[in-house]
């Protein structure tokens, strides 16, 4: 009976110990840093859409920069206000279309081009279609632009955290979208 008693004894010693060593193992693996060598998620990703409006294929692939936290439009150092941005982040953002498209009258024709944005602080934005393409956001030349558009701009929107491009039907045509913190630009065009 002593050997009994003994046995049970110390199964359930065990078990208590093993009860206390889980929760300490478990919290070890929660405080160490990923594997050396681990991918983490790049801080502004590409991203890409590709639709169709009256007929016309259009694509769009940029880099989609986060708020996280910081003054966005003229807060930012190469987001002051007067200045070109990237719209984007990191290389350039590409725009292709397979028609020409109008933009109250200025055309762009099937091709593909960047993109960028002049800032204004009084909200008269223009983007600016540029036909220099394969380049760095940041290498900007004014002498390729082939158009600038004016965008209907609005700075008391919700809040958005990472930049967005969209192309979406509208009226007769369509309309460029570009959101990021509260601001929204709107460019309208019509497929020709």
């Amino acid at each position: 009976m002593n050997v009994s008693r003994l046995l049970t004894r110390g199964a359930s010693v065990l078990a208590a110990a093993s009860l206390f060593s889980v929760p300490a193992a478990a919290q070890s693996g929660m405080n160490h840093a990923p594997p050396a060598g681990a991918a983490q998620a790049p801080a502004s990703p590409r991203d890409s859409l590709a639709v169709n409006i009256g007929g016309a294929d259009i694509k769009v692939n940029y880099g989609r920069p986060s708020k996280r936290g910081r003054a966005i439009f003229n807060g930012l150092q190469d987001m002051k206000w007067g200045m070109v941005w990237r719209t984007g982040a990191n290389e350039a953002t590409h725009f292709t279309t397979s028609k020409t498209l109008s933009f109250g009258g200025k055309d762009v024709p099937a091709g593909t081009y960047t993109l960028f944005t002049q800032l204004q602080e009084n909200l008269k934005w223009e983007l600016i279609v540029n036909k220099q393409t394969k380049q760095w956001g940041t290498d900007y030349n004014k002498a390729q632009d082939l158009v600038r558009i004016p965008m209907t701009v609005t700075s008391n929107n919700p809040v958005v955290e990472k930049m967005e491009i969209q192309v979406k039907p509208a009226g007769k045509g369509g309309e460029i979208i570009v959101q990021w913190d509260t601001y929204k630009a709107v460019a309208p065009f019509t497929v020709k």
